[in-house]
């Protein structure tokens, strides 16, 4: 089965949410030939609710692209967006140690 198609690395974008009131870190990965749906625009969107294993809370990270699949918006409820480097810093086993 080929299919050529793009790379992983050009065809899934990680984002990272921490929900509210949680220390933990979730990565929410887009496909972005996916999981996009069309906007009245003529641009793209999604929405991923976003729930770690040790907090009971969710949260919802939402993504507005323009028709070239570039991100113009995000927002993200009752949580908020963080970096790799924060993400990187929860799954390391100094993290797990703490927990």
């Amino acid at each position: 089965m080929g299919g050529g198609g793009k790379a992983p690395a050009e065809r899934y974008q990680p984002y990272y949410v921490r929900p509210k009131r949680c220390p933990e870190v979730v990565l929410v990965r887009v496909d972005l030939f996916n999981d996009l749906s069309l906007t009245d625009d003529g641009g793209f969107f999604v929405r991923k609710a976003a729930r770690g294993e040790r907090c009971p809370f969710s949260s919802e990270i939402s993504i507005t692209f323009d028709r070239n699949r570039r991100v113009t918006d995000i927002t993200v409820e009752n949580g908020e967006q963080v970096t790799e480097d924060d993400y990187l810093a929860w799954v390391s086993p100094a993290s797990e140690d703490a927990a």
